[in-house]
C-alpha cells in the first residue's frame, strides 16, 4: 500500500485530503509503537556556542551576522548542565554549537570524559563538520552519538546553501562524515529543513529514501524558518533548485515525518523545537502522534539562550529548565505517553520502552 519508492513517496507528500493523510499518520503511529514503544524520550539540549565560522545561507548563526552577541560557554557552565539534566531525569545531554574552532579537540574531548565520569548520561554532539581526528578523539572519550544535518540530499541546493568555508579547496560532503561517524562506532543523526527555498517533492522524497539508505539512528525533521540576517532571509541568495517549490508548512513537516517512521521504523525522531515553534499550542504532541518519539527540551542557561539563534521566535526561549520539564512532562501525558528512562539509545529504546 505505502509504495516507499521515491515516486509513492512523492504522491504522499503531495497528498492534502484529510481521510488519506489520516490513514498516513494512523499507520506511522502503529509503526511507531511496534518498533520503539510508547516511551518518549527526553534529550537535554545546551546550546554550548553561537560561534560559527560557516556562512550557510539559512542558519541565523552564521558568521556573516553581525548583529548577534556571540558566546562560548565555559566547561564548568557546561558540565553544570550535565548535572541539571541529571536531577531532571533525563538521560541524555545534547551538545549543540556552530562549527566553533574554539570548542577545540582537546576541550570537548575533556569535557566529554567529565561529563561521562560524573553523571550516567550519553552524551551527543552536534557541533558540525569536524576533522575524522577530532571525532575520533571524541568518541574515545566516550561521546555515544553525534548529529550532523545534511539538510539536502540535492547537491546543488547544498552547495547553494552551504558554502564553503575560505580556503577551502574542496566541498562540503556531509554524507561522507556520516559514514565515517558509523565507522567510529557513534549513534548516528542526521536530518533535513522541509521548506527550503528551491526544495522540490522528489527532493524531500529523495532525502527520506536517503534516512534509509544510511540507517540512521536519529533523524530529525523541522519546517524552514527564515531569519532575517540570513542571504536566504534578505533573499540575496539566487533561485536554487528545480521543480514545484515544497512549502514550509506544520502540514508538510508532518507528512515528512511519518513518511520517515515508515521508512526507519526503529529510528530515535524527534517532535523538534522548530515545529514547536510554529505550533505552539499542540505541534510537539501532533509530531509525537505522527511518528515521533523524543523531545529536546533546552537547559541552555538563560543568559546565553536568546543569543543561539539559528532561527527567530524559537518556543520555549523564556522558560528555565524545571518549567519546561513539567510543561514537557505533563503534554506528554495528556496524549496517553510515557517518559522514557535511561539513554534512549536506538539499540535498546523498545527494551527501554516495556521495561
Amino acid at each position: 500500500m505505502w509504495n516507499l519508492v521515491l515516486e509513492g513517496i512523492v504522491r504522499w507528500l503531495r497528498e492534502t485530503r484529510p481521510e488519506r493523510l489520516e490513514t498516513l499518520y494512523r499507520a506511522a503511529d502503529e509503526t511507531r509503537r511496534a518498533s520503539v514503544g510508547d516511551a518518549v524520550h527526553l534529550r537535554a539540549l545546551a546550546e554550548i556556542s553561537n560561534c560559527c565560522v560557516r556562512r550557510c545561507a539559512y542558519c541565523g548563526l552564521q558568521a556573516g551576522n553581525r548583529n548577534l552577541t556571540r558566546y562560548r560557554m565555559t566547561p564548568a557552565e557546561i558540565l553544570a548542565c550535565a548535572k541539571e539534566a541529571t536531577a531532571l531525569g533525563y538521560g541524555t545531554i545534547v551538545m549543540q554549537a556552530g562549527e566553533d574552532p574554539g570548542l577545540s579537540r582537546e576541550l570537548i574531548g575533556d569535557l566529554v570524559f567529565a561529563i561521562k565520569a560524573a553523571t550516567p548520561l550519553a552524551v551527543t554532539l552536534s557541533l558540525g563538520e569536524r576533522s575524522e581526528e577530532d571525532l575520533a578523539a571524541w568518541r574515545e572519550a566516550g561521546a555515544d552519538r553525534y548529529l550532523l544535518r545534511f539538510e539536502t540530499s540535492d547537491p546543488k541546493l547544498f552547495q547553494a546553501i552551504h558554502p564553503g568555508k575560505k580556503g577551502e579547496s574542496r566541498a562540503s560532503d556531509r554524507v561522507a562524515i556520516l559514514r565515517v561517524l558509523r565507522r567510529l562506532g557513534y549513534e548516528v543523526g542526521s536530518g533535513i529543513m522541509v521548506g527550503l527555498p528551491g526544495q522540490s517533492y522528489e527532493s524531500v522524497a529523495r532525502d527520506i529514501l536517503l534516512f534509509g539508505a544510511l540507517d540512521l539512528d536519529m533523524i530529525g525533521i523541522g519546517p524552514y524558518i527564515p531569519h532575517p540576517e540570513t542571504p536566504l532571509g534578505t533573499g540575496l541568495v539566487p533561485p536554487l533548485g528545480e521543480g514545484e517549490q515544497v512549502p514550509a508548512t506544520e502540514l508538510m513537516v508532518y507528512k515528512a515525518v511519518a513518511l520517515t517512521r515508515l521508512v526507519r521504523p526503529d529510528a530515535n525522531i524527534p517532535s523538534t523545537t522548530a515545529l514547536a515553534t510554529i505550533n505552539q499550542t499542540n505541534g510537539r504532541e501532533l509530531g509525537l502522534a505522527r511518528g515521533a518519539n523524543v523531545i529536546m527540551p533546552n537547559l541552555t542557561p538563560m543568559e546565553y539562550r536568546q543569543h543561539y539563534q539559528i532561527y527567530p521566535g524559537k518556543a520555549c526561549l523564556t522558560e528555565d529548565a524545571a518549567t519546561c520539564n513539567g510543561c514537557i512532562r505533563a503534554r506528554i501525558a495528556s496524549i496517553g505517553r510515557s517518559v522514557g528512562c535511561g539513554p534512549g539509545g536506538r539499540r535498546s529504546a523498545l527494551v527501554e520502552a516495556t521495561s
